[in-house]
């Protein structure tokens, strides 16, 4: 399989008070916070190239851009989508967008960097 650009899915959420702010410690209001918004994201590039990954590789995040434009409330349900951009040797990069219904609540990019899963986590191991 190959990781070409346009490989797409998505991730979606009803949100509760364990995806807010404060519960994150991002703020204190009660709606959902960004760094939910940007673990779904990731969710949807890790969806992205799940089933297109060589045998024995993985991903790992590398770098983020992120716009949080609006604030969504408890009990509203978002989406988050990945398209898979760019293809530059090991690295991948993602345009994301989070929607509540037709509303764009973020957007911005992730890079991710296709790795060995063995050889990178002895590298972590204490």
């Amino acid at each position: 399989m190959e990781l070409e650009p346009g490989l797409a899915a998505s991730v979606a959420l009803t949100i509760t008070d364990a995806d807010t702010a404060q519960t994150w410690g991002s703020g204190d209001v009660p709606v959902l916070g960004t760094p939910r918004v940007l673990a779904l994201m990731e969710a949807a590039t890790v969806r992205a190239t799940a089933r297109h990954l060589p045998p024995g590789t993985t991903t790992v995040g590398t770098r983020v851009e992120l716009e949080h434009l609006l604030a969504t409330p408890v009990g509203g349900t978002v989406t988050a989508a990945a398209r898979l951009s760019s293809v530059d040797g090991r690295r991948l990069a993602f345009a994301v967008t989070l929607h509540d219904g037709d509303r764009l609540v973020a957007r911005g990019t992730v890079e991710r960097a296709l790795v060995d899963r063995e050889k990178f986590l002895a590298k972590v191991s204490p």
